[in-house]
């Protein structure tokens, strides 16, 4: 178990309690969690991009078995999944909560019970799904929780470093998915201008906060940065940038979870190039590539993974 958090200063707003760590809380006064700064007043009702308000809104929470093996493990990870998002992926598996906005709207004391009731079921670790753009509720909420087990940041990396330290001291273990390299594709597929400018410095400091990779006697992560990338269909040069990063900028010691799973869903028939699965060749293409480097660490999915009944229900499931 964790140790409990220091605390920070609350402050009040509307009846909700919110963290104001190092004067964050004036983000949502005028939105910029994420690059895109969309600068709306969030405490008044306005929405942004995210099209998130003050309070959060949840799909799910519950075990979750289809992570990394050092996340899920046996017992499985205590899975929050978090409705709306920061980008507009066209392929997204979540389609139905990140664009669709399927969830139950909950303030930050709603959100504490949430994650102590999964929590109690004995999970490996507290699964914070897609919470980037209601990170100042997320960091009162796990403040307030503990103590938990470690807690996993799992994002998709288009976030503020700024905003990213008010996590320092809340999160564990950082779980980002680095998705482009290619400024074209990440506009074209995500609606994300500055993706990987935003991301790279975001990983950055998730590196600085976690640092390597700390795992129990039994394989659970307890600590540290594993960066996810999902290769797609014909874009293998992407991903080979992607790698280069990393190689280049990271440790040897930091993992990184090359993702096989992609299937064509939600817009993807709008796009030929990527309405289908990987190939065999195209995913031993980068395997293969992610060992030239010298990439020492990491893990690699099956084709099987590419299929729909991976994608959980969010049927409101441990929320009401």
């Amino acid at each position: 178990m964790r140790s409990a958090r220091d605390s920070h200063t609350i402050v009040r707003s509307e009846g909700e309690i919110l963290p104001d760590i190092d004067g964050l809380w004036s983000i949502l006064k005028s939105c910029r969690l994420c690059p895109r700064r969309c600068l709306v007043d969030r405490t008044s009702g306005a929405t942004g991009f995210c099209r998130s308000g003050l309070k959060v809104r949840l799909a799910r929470a519950a075990l979750h078995f289809w992570e990394e093996p050092p996340v899920s493990g046996t017992s499985g990870s205590g899975a929050v999944f978090f409705s709306n998002c920061s980008l507009r992926c066209a392929f997204c598996q979540n389609h139905l909560i990140s664009h669709g906005g399927r969830g139950a709207d909950l303030d930050v004391q709603g959100l504490v019970r949430v994650i102590r009731r999964v929590s109690s079921k004995g999970p490996h670790n507290i699964n914070m799904v897609s919470a980037s753009h209601y990170m100042p509720q997320a960091a009162a909420a796990l403040h307030r929780s503990a103590p938990l087990p470690p807690v996993v940041w799992n994002s998709n990396a288009y976030e503020d470093v700024r905003a990213l330290r008010m996590l320092e001291g809340l999160v564990d273990v950082y779980l980002p998915d680095l998705k482009y390299r290619d400024e074209s594709l990440a506009v074209k597929y995500s609606s994300a201008p500055g993706y990987f400018k935003a991301a790279t410095a975001a990983i950055l400091e998730m590196y600085r906060q976690c640092g390597d990779p700390v795992f129990n006697e039994d394989g659970i992560i307890e600590r540290g940065l594993i960066v996810r990338h999902l290769v797609l269909p014909g874009h293998t040069d992407d991903t080979k940038a992607v790698l280069r990063w990393v190689a280049g900028n990271l440790p040897k010691t930091v993992y990184v979870s090359l993702m096989a799973q992609y299937v064509p869903t939600h817009r993807a028939g709008e796009f030929p190039e990527i309405d289908r699965t990987l190939t065999e060749r195209e995913y031993n293409e980068v395997v293969d590539y992610f060992i030239a480097l010298g990439l020492e660490n990491g893990y690699r999915q099956g084709l099987e993974s590419a299929a729909t009944e991976f994608t959980p229900d969010f049927d409101l499931e441990g929320i009401l």
